[in-house]
Parts: structure tokens; C-alpha cells; sequence
């Protein structure tokens, strides 16, 4: 009997629609024969809750991804309820040999739960979302580490405690590469990975994302502060690269951005950082708001983007259409700001008019960044009678051990500039804001949207309900 190992990263349930999952995990590299790595597999099983455990699928844990893996299920059922195994082993046969047959000892690994996607369209969604998760690595060791995962044992207990949850949404800087910049700021590719196996491994979120459907996106600490506006040649050339390797290893590899075969492979490498995926009457398209930044061309997104996004909200679906943008939309920061999308007015317009045109109703957009948490509602009607509106829900910070931003620093009131018509879109209501740790959870419906932000421990401390 062939013995299991448990995972040193992960598990990590990502992308999850309504016939495959897909299922990442890493180990730490150690084996040798005869001075030579050792191959090393990941293997993983599944089987609907209270049923029986179908044959186990194998996947590489490649040295060339950090010893990382991904387990893809597929034939599933929709909104069904799954339990699963996944662990890793030594092997020196080659993937296609290994028999699903052999006896294996599955005590040693690791677990968990996870639901499908609904194909009903009226079926409510509820997630939960945030950014900013700041974990100091100094000199070699972890500094604030129990602080920051609390916000995360939070979560687990809601779910204990009979909370419903759909997805978990994690909208940027889910590590600070740059914690102190200008004395111990990564460059190396090593570094990015180690900063993630710090951040991913820790036990709350650890479990926390082996039994709810996870998605990603980054911002600039997965890079550096304000990636990529005072980025140098060097920093192109040497510490780009190597931050957004890691980040395709550890945040894109288990989204539903790179499709499979059907031996549930991966079959394409990335060519950009943005893509969508649906959940009963949720439509969600989570974009890239950092690698594709033209400030000459006032660009927050590249052209391609703004084509799939404006696409993607006109595809007539009839679904609430959730934006996840590491940035605010809006409201805006009474002191100007280039790093948000206030700062490519041009581009915001763009979107908002597209909407109005086609007359695109339950648009939401999801946000962080900003270390403050808050709901807003923006009027965008071209007639009177015939109402329209945007809705921007932000949720930040996870963690952050400094001051927080306070809503008087937003523009809470009036209008939202841009660059046809300082009076085109006007601000109606805008929920108090809450600067502290915290994460949002949201229930979804057709028709409405119940925004819920709890701080870092658990306590409720915001409750507001939107009609869309």
C-alpha cells in the first residue's frame, strides 16, 4: 500500500462551474535518488456526499512550478455537493504508467468540500470578498501572521454555523511583495514563491479555501506599490517577469482562465489576466487592472479587455453582472489619485456609456484596494422615468497593521467626474464606511442585493440592502 502524503500548500478549490473543479496544491521539494530530483505526483479522488469514492486521477508536481499541481475533476453534476481527497507521493514511473488500480493510504491527506454551479438562472448566490491582505516578511521571519488569518477563521465559523456560501472572491494583493520596499522588496523568483507559500499556508485560510470555490485577481503588492508607474528597465526586465510567474503558479493556474482536455490537462498557457465564469443569477467577469496600465495612453485595461468586458455586458443574459476590479470604480478619492480608475476618466466613460446605450440593468462592480469599506450607488439615467444605475461595492482590507483610509476621504456626494460632462453621473447613496479589517459577504438574488461587512473577528458591522 502506497502511502499519501499531505499537501504543504493548499488544498486550494478554484474555478468550480457545473460539470468540472479544478483542485491546486504544492509540496515542498526534498527527494533525491542518486542526486537527482525525484518525480513527485499529485493524486486526488472525489465522490458526492454520501456516496462512494470514484478511481483517483493523478497529476505532476512539477519543479518548474514550484513542486505545484492541479487535480481536475470532471463529469459532475450541478449543484451537487462533493467531498474530496488530494495528496502527493514519489513515483519514478512516468504520469500515463501510474494505476489507478494499487492500493493506496489516504489517511495522511488532506480534504474537503465543495458545491457546484447552478445552471438555474433565479437561483440566489451568496460569496464573500475582500482584498489587502498584509502579511511583513523581515530578515527571514513572519511578522503580524495569527492577525491577519483571523479574518479568515471568521469566515469559517459563519460557514459553521450554517452559512451558505457560493464563492470567495480575493480582489488583490493577497501578498506584499514590496512590505519594505526600499530595504527587502522581492525581485527573485524564489522569493515570490516562498511569499505565497507564507500566505497560503497558513491554517484559516488554508482551510478556508479547501471548501468554498475560490477566484482571484492581482493588484500592485503582487509586484510593487503602484505597479507599474515608477517601475525602472531593471524592473521590467528582472522582477516583472519573476512576480508574475508566481502569480500565474498561485492565483491564475486554478481559475477558469486556461481550458482542458478531457484527460482534465491543461492545454494552453496564459496570453492575459482577465476572464468571467457564471453561478446561478450571477454573471462575474473579473478583470486585469494592473499588467495592462498604459498611462501614456491613459489605458487602465487594454483595448482587448475593454472589448471582452463591453461584450460580456451586452451578451443578454439577464443575469446581475458582477465586475471584480482591484481598483474602485467609483466613488473617487477627494485627492487625486492615478492609480484608480478616476484617473482614466476616458475609459470609465466608455463602460458607463455603453451602458446607458444598452440600457444594461444589475451591474455591479467589486472592489478593494482603497483600506476602507463601503457601498455606493451611481444614477447614470439618460431620461427621466427611465432609471438606471451602477452599483460599486468595496471591500478592504483583510488585514493592514497601519492606518486606515476614512470615508471623509472619498466624494461621498454630487457627481462622479468625467471627461464629456462634470454632471453626467451623480452619486445617490453612499452606505457609512467601515476602517477597519474586515471582509464583505453578499447575497444575490434577480432582484436585489444584501451587502453584509463583518470585521475581522466576526462582528457585524454594516447591513444594507440595493434593489437592481
Amino acid at each position: 500500500m502506497t502511502a499519501i502524503n499531505r499537501l504543504d500548500i493548499g488544498p486550494i478549490v478554484g474555478h468550480v462551474d457545473m460539470t468540472h473543479a479544478r483542485v491546486f496544491g504544492g509540496t515542498s521539494y526534498e527527494g533525491l535518488a542518486n542526486g537527482e530530483p525525484r518525480r513527485a505526483f499529485g493524486i486526488a479522488r472525489i465522490k458526492k456526499v454520501g456516496g462512494s469514492y470514484r478511481r483517483p486521477i493523478f497529476f505532476k508536481m512539477s519543479p518548474n512550478f514550484d513542486m505545484t499541481g492541479l487535480a481536475i475533476f470532471q463529469d459532475l453534476l450541478s449543484d451537487e455537493s462533493y467531498d474530496y481527497q488530494i495528496g502527493w507521493f514519489y513515483s519514478d514511473k512516468e504520469l500515463e504508467e501510474l494505476n489507478t488500480e494499487q492500493s493506496w493510504d489516504w489517511k495522511a491527506s488532506d480534504s474537503g468540500r465543495f458545491k457546484t454551479a447552478s445552471e438555474n438562472s433565479s437561483d440566489q448566490i451568496n460569496f464573500v470578498f475582500g482584498s489587502c491582505r498584509y502579511l511583513l516578511k523581515l530578515f527571514g521571519g513572519n511578522w503580524f501572521d495569527n492577525r491577519g488569518d483571523k479574518t479568515f477563521r471568521s469566515i469559517l465559523r459563519q460557514m459553521e454555523n450554517g452559512t451558505q456560501l457560493n464563492k470567495l472572491l480575493m480582489v488583490g494583493d493577497q501578498i506584499y511583495a514590496d512590505d519594505l520596499k526600499f530595504i527587502d522588496a522581492d525581485s527573485k523568483e524564489d522569493e515570490f514563491f516562498e511569499r505565497y507559500r507564507d500566505a497560503f499556508s497558513q491554517p484559516h485560510i488554508r482551510q478556508l479555501m479547501a471548501n468554498i470555490s475560490t477566484y482571484m485577481t492581482l493588484d500592485d503588492h503582487e509586484i510593487e506599490d503602484n505597479w507599474p508607474k515608477y517601475a525602472n528597465e531593471k524592473d521590467h526586465l528582472i522582477k516583472y517577469p519573476h512576480a508574475i510567474r508566481a502569480y500565474e503558479i498561485f492565483q491564475l493556474s486554478h481559475s477558469p482562465l486556461l481550458p482542458h482536455n478531457d484527460k482534465g490537462k491543461l492545454i494552453a498557457s496564459p496570453d492575459r489576466y482577465y476572464y468571467s465564469f457564471s453561478d446561478g443569477c450571477c454573471d462575474f467577469f473579473v478583470t486585469d487592472t494592473r499588467t495592462e496600465r498604459d498611462y501614456d495612453e491613459s489605458e487602465i485595461i487594454s483595448e482587448e479587455q475593454m472589448d471582452a468586458l463591453l461584450a460580456w455586458l451586452n451578451d443578454g443574459s439577464s443575469k446581475v453582472k458582477l465586475i471584480a476590479s482591484a481598483v474602485p470604480f467609483f466613488p473617487d478619492t477627494k485627492k487625486a489619485n492615478d492609480d484608480k480608475w478616476s484617473a482614466f476618466k476616458q475609459q470609465r466613460d466608455q463602460i458607463i456609456e455603453h451602458i446607458q446605450l444598452n440600457h444594461i440593468e444589475k451591474v455591479v462592480f467589486l472592489s478593494g484596494d482603497v483600506h476602507c469599506s463601503m457601498s455606493a450607488e451611481l444614477d447614470i439615467s439618460v431620461q427621466e422615468g427611465t432609471p438606471l444605475k451602477i452599483l460599486s461595492i468595496i471591500s478592504s482590507s483583510f488585514f493592514w497593521p497601519y492606518p486606515h483610509m476614512k470615508r471623509r476621504q472619498f466624494k461621498v456626494s454630487g457627481y462622479v467626474a468625467s471627461e464629456a460632462d462634470i454632471s453626467a453621473y451623480r452619486i445617490t447613496k453612499v452606505t457609512e464606511g467601515y476602517s477597519g479589517d474586515n471582509f464583505t459577504r453578499v447575497k444575490v438574488t434577480p432582484s436585489k442585493l444584501v451587502v453584509e461587512v463583518f470585521a475581522r473577528k466576526g462582528g457585524l458591522v454594516s447591513f444594507e440592502t440595493f434593489g437592481i
